[in-house]
């Protein structure tokens, strides 16, 4: 019941600042406004206010959404603990390797990049290839 007087004192309530739009002419929000207002009442009539306060009030529906939430903390908390167990993988039946895979995609990337792949080549000759794109671009 109190909750039906607050929704009918809100949409009394835009209902007047509507008017008071429309005594400034400007009619558009004065629309905007009305219809804003008379969404209150609506819900009211409609029974929807009374639905919501039964289920606002009722100590029976707390415990259920509390429920729902634990259960949803429950399935997260295992989600994590399950990927964390089986590496990121994300695939419930896939353990992950230990090691790396016998197959490299590239061999070569695991050897040290220090030195030049070529033992008699000078230091001097490392700027060639640079040296060779500038030239080619007019540099």
């Amino acid at each position: 019941m109190l909750a039906e007087t607050v929704c009918s004192a809100v949409s009394a309530a835009g209902l007047g600042i509507a008017a008071v739009t429309a005594y400034r002419r400007r009619f558009l929000a004065a629309a905007r406004i009305t219809a804003y207002a008379l969404v209150p009442v609506g819900l009211v009539m409609t029974g929807v206010v009374e639905w919501l306060t039964d289920i606002v009030f009722n100590p029976t529906v707390w415990l259920g959404f509390g429920l729902l939430g634990l259960a949803w903390l429950i399935l997260a908390t295992t989600r994590a603990v399950e990927r964390r167990r089986l590496g990121g993988t994300g695939e419930p039946g896939k353990k992950a390797k230990a090691g790396p895979s016998p197959e490299a995609v590239a061999p070569a990337a695991s050897k040290p990049s220090l030195g030049s792949a070529d033992p008699a080549r000078a230091p001097a000759d490392d700027f060639s290839d640079i040296e060779a794109i500038l030239k080619k671009h007019g540099i």
